[in-house]
């Protein structure tokens, strides 16, 4: 979706153990998201980015693709290691991954 400059990886690839980052926004996390992932939206990445480990891989998602590959690109360029989800959370529910939602409904992707 990005070009050869920003790695992407199915949802189904993304390591247990990965450090995940979702970037959607707050009712996004809400309605559902991958356990253990830590939850920056792409608004507030520019000044939280600091929160983000450098000695590891980072697997950024989103909805689809878009938003996490424009922040894989901006954490890249800004010295990390990091991966697009492609698909995103669509493809992690459509995939089967785990997922929970913060108010106990059961997760889902909007």
């Amino acid at each position: 979706m990005f070009g050869s400059d920003i790695p992407e990886v199915a949802a189904s690839d993304v390591p247990e153990n990965a450090y995940l980052l979702d970037v959607r926004e707050n009712d996004e996390w809400d309605a559902g998201h991958a356990p253990g992932a830590v939850h920056i939206p792409l608004g507030t990445l520019g000044d939280r980015a600091a929160e983000v480990p450098q000695d590891q891989k980072v697997y950024v998602i989103c909805r689809s693709g878009g938003r996490s590959g424009q922040a894989a690109m901006a954490l890249n360029q800004a010295g990390w290691d990091a991966v697009n989800v492609a698909g995103g959370m669509q493809d992690w529910a459509g995939s089967e991954r785990e997922m929970e939602s913060t108010g106990g409904d059961d997760p889902r992707v909007i």
